[in-house]
Parts: C-alpha cells; sequence; structure tokens
C-alpha cells in the first residue's frame, strides 16, 4: 500500500518535466514558447499514464516587449516595461507615494504625474495589495505613468501585467524598475519631470490548456491545475514551472493508485494566467460548476519546504489538509481567506471549493518571483517529490466517496471579500463579478 511512497520520492519524472519547460525559454501567454511547453506538459501527462492529453487552444491578446526607459534629468534608467503596457510614452512630475496603499492615493494628487510605488505593503496593513489593484488606483486619479518599484534587493526590476478583461491593454505606460533604480529616482528627481516610454507590439494570439484526466468516467471531477506559461524575462521555475511539474508528478503516482480513486481527476495546465487569468476564465466560462467537487490549484508549490493552502473559507478543505499532513507527521499552512489571483478563482469565486496551493519562503511579497531571478537553481527536487507525496494523497482523500465538501453561493463568497476588504481592489481592477 506504501510501495507508492517510495516510487515517488525517487521520481524523476515532475523534476525532468520542470527542466524540459525552464529551457522551453520565454513562455510568455501567446507565444510559441508557451506553445511548446504546453505541447511538452500534454507528452509528459501522456507518458506518465494519465488519459486523453490534449489541448484546448482560445484566443488572447498577444502582448510583446521591445525597448523602455525612464527619462530623467540628461539620464537614462534602466526598466522594463509591464506586459500590457500600452505602446506610449509619457511626461510628468514624480511623485513616489510610498507603498501605494488606497489611503496613499487618497492623500495625494496625482494627476498628470509619473506615479512610483513599491511591490509590497507595510506589516500593519491588514491585506495584500495587488499591483494591478495600485496600478489603476494611478488611472482613476489621472496619472500619465505607473512605475513599480520592487521592494527586493539586487537590481530586479519587477514584471507583471495590467490591464483588464474588458480592456486587456492598459491606459496609460507602466514599467518595473528595481529596489535601487526606485531608490535613486526617489532622491533626484522627486518632484521633477521624468518621462516614461514603452516600445512594445500588440497583436492577436492564441493560447490554449492542457488537459488530462485519470479515474473513472464519473460526471463529478476533482481538479488538478496549474499554469504552464511564464513572464518572459526568466526561467519560470517557481513561476509556475514547479506548478506544472508537481501536476505531472502527481497524474504519475495516481496512475499508479488509479482504482483507489472514486471520481474522475481531471488535470489541467492553464495558459493565459499570467495576463489575467484567461485560460482559467476560458474553460470556468463553459463549466458545470456542479460537477467540479473542488479545485487542488498548484501556483507556488516547491519554493519553500512547507505547503501553504488557502482555502477560501471551505472548513471541509482545511480539515482535509491538516489530515493528510498529520498522517505523514508533516507540517502545513493553512489560511482560510479568500486569495483571488491565480486559477482556482474563476471557479471559487462562484461557490466551487479550491484549493490555492503554494509553499512557505519567508521572504515578503513575491520574493524572486517575476524578475529575472525565477531560476531553477533555487528549487530542491527534494521538496518537489515531498510535496508530490502529500498532495498526492490529499487527491486520493478528495476524490473518495467519503469525502464531501458543500459549494457555497456566490454571495457567501462575496461577503467574505467584503469583510476581508478585498472588493474595493477587485472593483477597480475590473475583477468583480457579482451584481450590486
Amino acid at each position: 500500500m506504501t510501495q507508492w511512497i517510495g516510487t515517488t520520492f525517487e521520481s524523476d519524472a515532475g523534476w525532468n518535466h520542470l527542466e524540459t519547460l525552464v529551457d522551453v525559454g520565454d513562455r510568455m501567454a501567446g507565444s510559441e514558447g508557451e506553445r511548446r511547453a504546453a505541447e511538452a506538459t500534454r507528452d509528459a501527462l501522456a507518458e506518465v499514464g494519465a488519459r486523453d492529453a490534449r489541448i484546448e487552444e482560445f484566443d488572447v491578446q498577444g502582448w510583446t516587449r521591445g525597448g523602455s526607459e525612464i527619462r530623467a534629468g540628461e539620464t537614462s534608467q534602466d526598466c522594463i516595461a509591464l506586459p500590457r503596457s500600452p505602446d506610449a510614452s509619457a511626461t510628468g512630475e514624480l511623485v513616489d507615494l510610498g507603498y501605494g496603499l488606497p489611503s496613499d492615493f487618497e492623500d495625494a494628487d496625482v494627476e498628470g504625474k509619473v506615479v512610483m510605488v513599491a511591490t509590497n505593503v507595510p506589516d500593519y496593513f491588514d491585506r495584500f495589495v495587488h499591483r494591478r489593484e495600485k496600478y489603476y488606483y494611478a488611472v482613476e486619479g489621472g496619472a500619465a505613468a505607473f512605475v513599480f518599484k520592487n521592494h527586493v534587493e539586487g537590481c530586479l526590476p519587477p514584471t507583471g501585467s495590467v490591464g483588464t478583461a474588458d480592456d486587456p491593454i492598459g491606459d496609460v505606460p507602466a514599467v518595473g524598475v528595481s529596489k535601487e533604480v526606485g531608490a535613486r529616482l526617489s532622491r533626484r528627481w522627486e518632484g521633477e519631470t521624468v518621462t516614461v516610454a514603452v516600445d512594445a507590439d500588440v497583436h492577436d494570439a492564441t493560447s490554449g490548456n492542457v488537459h488530462a484526466e485519470l479515474g473513472p468516467d464519473t460526471d463529478e471531477e476533482l481538479l488538478v491545475t496549474s499554469h504552464v506559461d511564464a513572464h518572459d524575462i526568466a526561467e519560470g521555475a517557481m513561476d509556475n514551472g514547479a506548478g506544472t511539474a508537481m501536476v505531472v508528478e502527481m497524474a504519475r503516482a495516481l496512475a499508479d493508485r488509479e482504482d483507489e480513486l472514486d471520481a474522475r481527476v481531471h488535470f489541467v495546465a492553464f495558459g493565459a494566467e499570467e495576463v489575467g487569468l484567461e485560460g482559467s476564465g476560458h474553460m470556468a466560462d463553459r463549466a458545470n460548476f456542479d460537477d467540479v467537487k473542488a479545485i487542488v490549484n498548484n501556483d507556488g508549490v516547491v519554493r519553500g519546504r512547507t505547503l501553504l493552502f488557502y482555502t477560501h473559507g471551505f472548513d471541509a478543505l482545511d480539515e482535509a489538509a491538516h489530515a493528510v499532513a498529520d498522517r505523514f507527521d508533516h507540517p502545513v499552512k493553512t489560511i482560510p481567506e479568500q486569495g483571488p489571483h491565480s486559477d482556482h478563482w474563476p471557479f471559487v469565486e462562484w461557490g466551487v471549493p479550491g484549493y490555492h496551493v503554494m509553499s512557505e519562503t519567508g521572504d515578503e511579497g513575491r520574493g524572486w518571483g517575476h524578475t529575472h531571478a525565477d531560476t531553477l537553481d533555487k528549487l530542491e527536487v527534494r521538496d518537489l517529490r515531498e510535496q508530490a507525496i502529500l498532495l498526492t494523497e490529499l487527491t486520493v482523500h478528495l476524490a473518495s466517496d467519503e469525502f464531501s465538501v458543500a459549494h457555497k453561493a456566490p454571495e457567501e463568497i462575496a461577503e467574505a471579500l467584503e469583510a476581508e476588504n478585498k472588493a474595493k481592489g477587485m472593483k477597480i481592477t475590473g475583477d468583480w463579478p457579482y451584481d450590486e
């Protein structure tokens, strides 16, 4: 009964696929690299025993970066364009709004100005403020351009998309700068006129979701997911090559335990997550939510040894994660709050039970994520294998007839978002799906 554990701890299937993904190069949504990564993931799932491995294509707004710069005084300061920034330039007075909290924007006049904010939030603030939320506070205030300053040392400008579902290209030019460049800009040119220039190619493109299945042919299914795309500036090892490698490793382990599954397990490696959850949104728009028992979304796993689960207020999911961890005497952490920033969300926002599975890193914010430093050398094969054991056992448990978890009414999710002070930000970014 436990032979699968030893096999998983010796398996190279997931790690080999992780190496394949990072060696693709650019996996930006809609790119040829993303397509090659999807094809490799389809083939890897089939090779480990999952059935009907396939790619479902969908249209996306393509965006390819060119050059970018911040012209300040007689200098040109290093920066990178934020994906889906418009191909444009803008000039205005530089204002540093620090963390860029909602109150910072309320207290400032940013009309016609170049607004710079940090990637993190202070310890005293009660929630994470997403990049897009900060960007749209700047847009709402009439800012001319947006500068996103990393809080992590190391000359690492951060990336991350702007735009909304209805308007996928942002309103004003947006760039990321390193902590060091941001400090220089603030010290030398705050209150002075600077120019932000972005060169980008905006075009039509195609992305795709990778699907495969194991288990009985039941209407009820458990989704085990990740996203295969990554930002074009790095290998995308942590975000989210590791998550897709985990899906492959779990599929390999579950193929050996298929007779224990009481419900179908549907593996999906989504495309175009980094530009607004487009792949998962495409699937959710066509899904019968009543058939989805639960979602195990892997986005941020393997970065640290201890798994962390956002459980979105589903007590049964919280209990299941701890029960499996106790069985293996391995620590995990659960957070019962709503987490609206990965591919589980287009399902969970309508009441489908779901986990966002990541791992603790000890870093504030994304750490190396969304920078040039998101590389394979920072991950350990041991962590992939250990976490695959825990998540495989959890999936078998969730798929069993003995486990049940009730869906929530969408109104309950909306109320939770309001209570957690997340609704305002979602409304300004166009991510609030509920009727007022």
